[in-house]
């Protein structure tokens, strides 16, 4: 498994770290019923790939996070990041966010 991450604002007040799974960057997720189009942009998500080894640092110390994808989701729930009950899903793509105030 491989994941993209792209840091936006290196300001620790402001910064935003946004994670995907690799294989759904580019794609336009769509969801009719709740009329919810989710560009997962490369501008957003960035481009390097990485392993959830390097990047759970960066998750779980983020003060706001934005992932989108299965498998990254999964790995954040099961190690204590995000709640399950804070999951959203997008025509069977699962995403949450992280907020500190």
């Amino acid at each position: 498994m491989s994941f993209t991450v792209k840091i936006h604002g290196k300001d620790s007040s402001r910064e935003i770290i946004a994670a995907c799974d690799s294989e759904i960057l580019g794609k336009i997720l769509i969801d009719k019923e709740r009329e919810i189009e989710f560009k997962v942009s490369e501008e957003f998500y960035g481009s390097e790939s990485f392993e959830w080894e390097e990047i759970v640092d960066s998750i779980s110390n983020g003060r706001n996070v934005n992932i989108v994808g299965n498998n990254i989701v999964e790995l954040a729930i099961k190690n204590g990041l995000i709640d399950p009950k804070s999951v959203i899903e997008i025509n069977g793509v699962k995403h949450a966010q992280i907020y500190s105030l």
